[in-house]
């Protein structure tokens, strides 16, 4: 079943994106809304997750009857001829014709051109398949977590006293604090002697601890709640830097009217970007690929 996540401002309008996109009519989509954000002035941007349902098989068609054969009839030998004729060669029996399977349209190529040092890869038309959005860093849990689970202030505390442990364990001096929650993802905060330690080039430590803290916390507490660190600010530097970045690419791709492909990102960074052009007018973002290399598209809305 092929299915696609993307974000625009009304449901009728991520329906028709998909339906471009999957290369099928909009009323063949099945959709799902998953996030509806209402923002200032009245604006607002759904995510949804559009399904292209397979068509029922068409039942095998049933097999002709044979009809009965007549008994032959004596062959009448021709006059001064010893040996009689050859039988008639009988027409070969026709063949009952299979049903056709169907067809899934191939994707379009993508562009080659590519735009490197983080201004994203200029695109054609041409979009690649689609795969599902993969749970957020740190999302280590079997079942993913229904959309509509909020973490409460305690699932905050329990999952601030998990990451104390751990770091105890570990001998580090880090202070950590809570800080805001929301939906089901609560911020924890690192400060103190050791907390630069944590953070590592790109963020790379910060999100390994991320990922374990949660694994962690699923299999001990059985919570849903999803904690994401920030140490010494850096996500918040970092979500500075990413925003920035999504607005300039979404000008050049109004401008050029092809959409851009960003470097691949993890979830919740992916999130950053699409939270920052939803107010945007004239482009949609959707995320495509497969972790750890799925990324963000930025397409002009149709």
């Amino acid at each position: 079943m092929q299915s696609v996540e993307l974000s625009a401002k009304t449901v009728d309008e991520a329906r028709k994106a998909a339906a471009q996109k999957l290369g099928v009519a909009a009323d063949a989509l099945t959709v799902t809304v998953l996030e509806e954000t209402k923002g200032l002035f009245g604006k607002s941007t759904v995510r949804i997750r559009a399904e292209v349902a397979p068509a029922p098989a068409a039942p095998a068609p049933k097999a002709a009857k044979a009809a009965p054969v007549a008994p032959a009839e004596p062959e009448a030998k021709p006059a001064g001829r010893g040996r009689g004729r050859k039988p008639a060669a009988e027409p070969a029996p026709e063949t009952v014709g299979q049903p056709e399977p169907a067809v899934t349209p191939a994707p379009a190529p993508a562009a080659e051109e590519e735009s490197r040092g983080g201004r994203g890869r200029g695109r054609g038309r041409g979009r690649k398949e689609e795969s599902t959005e993969a749970a957020p860093s740190g999302d280590a849990a079997p079942a993913a977590a229904p959309s509509d689970s909020v973490a409460t202030a305690e699932d905050g505390e329990k999952l601030a006293a998990l990451l104390r442990e751990l770091l105890d364990s570990a001998g580090m001096d880090v202070n950590v604090a809570l800080g805001d929650i929301n939906g089901r993802y609560v911020s924890l905060k690192l400060d103190g002697k050791d907390a630069a330690y944590l953070v590592g080039k790109h963020g790379e430590v910060l999100n390994a601890l991320q990922y374990l803290v949660n694994v962690v916390a699923h299999r001990r507490i059985g919570t849903e709640a999803r904690a994401t660190l920030d140490g010494n600010d850096y996500r918040k530097r970092r979500e500075d830097v990413l925003t920035q970045m999504a607005s300039s690419i979404a000008a050049q791709v109004k401008d050029r009217g092809e959409e851009a492909v960003l470097d691949a990102l993890p979830a919740f960074e992916r999130r950053i970007v699409h939270k920052a052009l939803q107010e945007i007018e004239g482009v949609v973002t959707y995320s495509e690929g497969e972790e750890p290399n799925r990324r963000v598209v930025i397409a002009p809305a149709e």
